[in-house]
């Protein structure tokens, strides 16, 4: 899940991270309020889940209240890369003499926390990444001993030569760490980093995404997210305990696994189709599961064709099979009358002669090979 650059500061500030004073405002009037009690320059900011902000025209300075009004009435309702501005950041605006890159992120090929430095910041780490990856530092970090003192003035030491600069941005490295670890992050930056004249080190930007799996035990970010950012179809299937996420292809694809679910999409790829989607209902026999995957599917006007990919394990073969007659009896009392979409099914394992039987009564036929399923749903999108 991500959270917004006001939420994700908010959490660095807890830990003691210095933040420039500011906060959100959901109207021109509100943002023109808080510019009044910062007292100096301020920079209105665009609070959207996506990157670019400041090219696309959503980053703007505001020297009084006046102007702080209108540079939000300005932000507030634009389209950045097809999502609306709904709220902005209204902070101090910070001299700054340097601009630096820290993050921390979950690496699954070290299975560890890893920190990733860099003396470029203010720009995309991606850009640094490719055009000057010499300039970007890593280190592993233990979990069980934490980012050690030492580590952290080592990292600090690769950005500054100040010594009293450095020691500032370790002290910063540390609680930028105990922000990752206790909000059960798998990314949390600040980029940039930046120094002011005076020798301050400040974290004027922040973001962090959460692990999904983790929200359980984090109800305090789980209340930070922002549905405005999420479509119809990823909400419905957050609710429905599904994991979805929207691509461009036309092949709407509904599996239990992730496993198979990555697999039925590389197996569209190699026989010429796009798949419209990664949607993986898990290991539950739960026929609602179904319904709802087929609720998104059919919500999508790209998708020509629908493939389930059924290999029952934990998940039952007749419960699945029960799931799409429900989903098309539901379907069928809408507006729009009965599907019309073509339906592909493989389907093999648990209780595998009751779900095509069940099938069968509504003139359904699983076919029991994948590939076989796969070329056929192609096949059928492009008739």
């Amino acid at each position: 899940m991500n959270i917004h650059e006001f939420q994700a500061k908010d959490i660095f500030a807890r830990f003691g991270t210095p933040i420039p004073p500011g906060s959100v405002a959901r109207t021109a009037t509100e943002a023109k309020e808080i510019a009044e009690e910062i007292g100096k320059t301020v920079v209105v900011k665009a609070q959207v889940h996506v990157g670019g902000r400041g090219k696309a025209g959503g980053v703007k300075l505001a020297e009084t209240p006046d102007e702080a009004f209108e540079k939000a009435e300005q932000i507030l309702g634009m389209d950045i890369k097809g999502l609306t501005v709904k709220q902005v950041l209204v902070t101090e605006a910070v001299d700054i003499a340097h601009e630096a890159y820290v993050g921390v992120i979950m690496d699954r090929q070290t299975k560890r926390p890893v920190f990733m430095v860099s003396a470029a910041g203010g720009i995309d780490i991606e850009e640094v990444a490719r055009d000057t990856p010499e300039k970007i530092h890593k280190l592993a970090v233990d979990p069980f001993l934490g980012l050690l003192p030492y580590q952290a003035r080592d990292l600090a030491f690769k950005l500054y030569d100040d010594p009293k600069v450095a020691n500032q941005a370790a002290r910063v490295l540390t609680q930028l760490y105990l922000s990752f670890m206790s909000s059960d992050a798998s990314l949390a930056e600040i980029n940039p980093l930046v120094t002011t004249p005076d020798g301050r080190v400040l974290a004027v930007d922040g973001k962090m995404n959460i692990d999904d799996s983790a929200l359980y035990k984090q109800p305090d970010i789980e209340e930070m997210r922002d549905p405005d950012s999420e479509t119809a179809a990823e909400i419905e299937a957050r609710k429905a305990g599904l994991s979805f996420v929207k691509l461009d292809g036309d092949i709407g694809c509904v599996v239990n696994g992730a496993g198979l679910a990555m697999a039925t999409m590389d197996l569209v790829k190699y026989y010429g189709g796009a798949p419209a989607n990664f949607l993986d209902i898990g290991g539950s026999s739960n026929p609602d599961k179904v319904v709802s995957a087929m609720n998104i599917i059919t919500s999508d006007p790209k998708v020509k064709a629908i493939l389930f990919n059924i290999f029952g394990g934990i998940t039952r073969c007749d419960d699945v099979a029960n799931g799409i007659v429900s989903a098309l009896a539901t379907i069928a009392k809408g507006p729009g009358g009965p599907l019309k979409l073509p339906i592909v099914i493989r389907l093999t394992g648990t209780n595998e002669e009751e779900g095509r039987r069940i099938l069968n009564e509504v003139e359904l036929v699983a076919s029991d090979n994948m590939a076989d399923a796969v070329q056929q749903a192609i096949s059928l999108s492009q008739s």
